[in-house]
């Protein structure tokens, strides 16, 4: 059994989570948008935390912080994110964070453990300016001109106007450097239901899917809605909701046992009870762990597009507008975490791919990368009423803080 010295504080660790959720509350969740007031008041926050747990650190230019460790030795990486999705959850993120926060607290000051955690807030996982852009610029994959173009996808704002606002304007962004770290580690909620209908405390995550995101765009003919006869119409939005029916009717044949698609958003131009849509959009995502699996959906989604152009009386176009590949999470750090969970867990752990993406996939890409999942109570996530159980919550920091000891160690 571990030293009980070197276990997470439950009590600490809740009151932690807590503090940031009165910054931005909404109802029982958070609105924390990306560059916000309360967004900002959280990284000030965490700023300011990071010294008792050994580390030093400050806001980038782009909105992430890296809390880094003097002590010698090898460093392991953990963290997630403080911003939220629009009126939702309050630990989508912050749970990720103070469970890096509170393993560097509990080992960085211990001469008994080798090395110590760094602590990572990446800013903007929830996409409200791009995709996983603080994770992505650490990684090197995030230009100037990429940050030039990126506005706020509620209000348009620029992020060059969000950075000045926030008073990060000119200051220089922080990169990953070469075999600093062994490994990163990140812990959030699982935003589904497969722990909590098992009565599991841990998931111990394999993978995390890709995501790839499509503008499927319909042109036809602008016209009057009440001289038009039906049979001479070239209505974009009719032919929209065609190929959304029959993207349901085809895609299952071609998919994986873990494949899901969402058409997200819906736009028809002018969008006029009395004007025939001349024009239709829809924003659609597929998600998978096998590559192979979306390259073979994604030629589906193109002759489906040339096939309607053909036969219909709208022209059909797919751009592809987001790419992001799966990531396999190191069997090594998996390891560490079922063994953490059977020692603090009673074993009551699941190893499981992510369906939702994460800042550890970017991670992934330059060092070993793992995850763990705590229960969500309903499934929930990215909404207000998300919820886990305070004992869950402290079993997760439980098994975090070891985890990270195990992998520490070697």
């Amino acid at each position: 059994m571990p030293d009980t010295k070197l276990h997470a504080d439950g009590a600490r660790v809740l009151a932690d989570l807590n503090a940031l959720r009165t910054l931005g509350t909404y109802k029982t969740g958070v609105h924390k948008p990306t560059f916000s007031e309360p967004h900002r008041q959280s990284l000030d926050w965490l700023v300011q935390k990071l010294p008792e747990a050994g580390l030093t650190g400050a806001i980038d230019g782009i909105g992430n912080i890296l809390g880094t460790c003097a002590k010698p030795g090898p460093k392991l990486l953990a963290g997630s994110h403080l911003e939220s999705q629009n009126y939702a959850g309050w630990l989508d993120g912050p749970l990720g964070v103070i469970y890096a926060l509170e393993a560097a607290r509990v080992l960085n000051g211990d001469p008994s453990v080798k090395g110590a955690v760094e602590v990572a807030a990446w800013c903007d996982e929830e996409g409200h300016f791009g995709s996983f852009l603080g994770s992505r610029s650490y990684v090197g994959q995030v230009t100037e001109a990429e940050i030039d173009a990126a506005r706020d996808r509620t209000s348009g704002r620029t992020m060059r106007d969000a950075l000045a606002d926030m008073r990060l304007a000119g200051r220089s962004r922080i990169t990953a450097e070469p075999g600093r770290h062994i490994g990163y580690l990140e812990a959030h909620i699982e935003q589904g239901d497969t722990l909590e209908s098992g009565k599991l405390a841990i998931g111990v995550v394999t993978s995390i899917v890709g995501i790839w995101q499509y503008r499927i765009s319909f042109t036809g003919e602008q016209n009057h809605a009440g001289t038009t006869r039906m049979a001479v119409r070239k209505d974009a939005g009719l032919a929209l909701a065609k190929f959304c029916v029959a993207i349901n009717e085809r895609f299952p044949a071609s998919s994986g046992p873990r494949t899901v698609w969402t058409t997200g958003r819906i736009t028809l131009d002018p969008g006029a009870p009395s004007i025939i849509p001349g024009g239709a959009e829809m924003l659609f995502q597929i998600r998978d762990d096998n590559p192979a699996v979306i390259a073979r959906l994604e030629e589906l989604l193109q002759t489906m597009a040339a096939e309607a152009t053909a036969k219909g009386t709208c022209t059909v176009a797919v751009e592809k507008i987001r790419t992001g590949a799966p990531a396999m999470m190191n069997p090594g750090i998996q390891d560490a975490i079922e063994a953490a969970s059977k020692m603090l867990a009673d074993g009551r752990s699941l190893r499981m791919p992510s369906g939702a993406g994460h800042d550890a996939q970017m991670l992934a890409t330059i060092m070993p990368a793992g995850m763990l999942f705590v229960p969500s109570i309903g499934g929930v996530s990215h909404h207000w009423t998300e919820n886990t159980a305070d004992a869950d919550i402290i079993t997760g920091a439980q098994v975090f803080v070891d985890s990270c000891r195990r992998i520490l160690a070697g």
